[in-house]
């Protein structure tokens, strides 16, 4: 019965060594795999720097660039309202060069029966020119070199 508990106590010690030995062994690895996270995390910790200096530097540019947008649209305003002033004068002369159209119309419809009598007369006194001219031609001569000064 000694010699069991000797082999028990021997069986016991060898799974304790060999306990032992792997332990060592995962926290041997557990110590590379520590080593590859620290040097990774220092190298993510530059790129975050760069990539943080990076991002200021756009933001400031982006800032800047909204600022320089907004005092152009300021600008701008004054020339939208302009153009805005000059529609409304357009407006104003084409409601103007409208009500000058209707006045002529209804002026002109008013007076049509006249003017055609004005236009018959013209037409008749052309006619009476024309035969008195020909029925005359000599003081018709006569009546041109007084009105010219061929004399």
């Amino acid at each position: 019965m000694e010699v069991i508990l000797y082999l028990s106590v021997a069986l016991l010690a060898l799974a304790f060594a060999i306990l032992v030995y792997f332990v060592a062994q995962t926290l041997k690895s557990v110590q590379k795999t520590l080593l590859n996270v620290s040097r990774t995390m220092d190298r993510v910790q530059q790129q975050m720097q760069g990539v943080t200096h990076e991002t200021t530097e756009l933001i400031h540019k982006t800032n800047k660039m909204a600022d320089d947008a907004y005092e152009k649209s300021q600008h701008l305003n004054s020339v939208f309202q302009s153009v805005e002033s000059l529609g409304d004068s357009v407006k104003k002369v084409n409601s103007s060069v409208d009500t000058i159209t209707d006045t002529v119309k209804s002026k002109s419809e008013k007076h049509s029966e006249q003017i055609a009598r004005v236009m018959q007369w013209g037409e008749a006194a052309i006619d009476l020119w024309g035969k008195w001219k020909v029925r005359n031609p000599e003081s018709s001569n006569s009546v041109r070199g007084r009105n010219t000064g061929d004399e």
